[in-house]
């Protein structure tokens, strides 16, 4: 399960990922990735702001048993590789229609390919 403070929730935000964040596409998925600084602007007083993914599964991945199970398996997957991600960041991952058809090592390679490209070859 993702903690509650590392759950994009906002329309807006979402919007901000995809709109202004950096897209590294893969067979099975879509990962959009801004960087926002370490201040959260929803939260006043707040100094360091967590890093936020949310996810995008659409109905032509599969139907709502299988979507619900990509969710928790992506859910799954991003919650252990959140400390590689800088403070403050949005993450939105869009699953792809070969999603559902896939096993929980085919996303993770998928997403950790994503991610090193996204974060420039840094980390795993």
């Amino acid at each position: 399960m993702l903690p509650t403070e590392n759950r994009l929730r906002r329309r807006e935000d979402f919007a901000t990922a995809v709109r202004r964040g950096n897209r590294a596409g893969r067979p099975l998925l879509v990962v959009h990735l801004r960087f926002c600084g370490a201040t959260d602007p929803h939260a006043p007083g707040e100094s360091a702001s967590p890093t936020r993914a949310g996810f995008v599964v659409s109905k032509a991945v599969g139907g709502a048993v299988v979507r619900n199970q990509v969710k928790r398996r992506l859910r799954h997957l991003i919650r252990e590789r959140l400390p590689q991600l800088p403070p403050g960041s949005l993450v939105v991952v869009r699953a792809l229609p070969g999603a559902g058809d896939a096993d929980h090592a085919e996303l993770a390679r998928d997403l950790d390919a994503a991610l090193l490209r996204l974060l420039g070859g840094v980390a795993r």
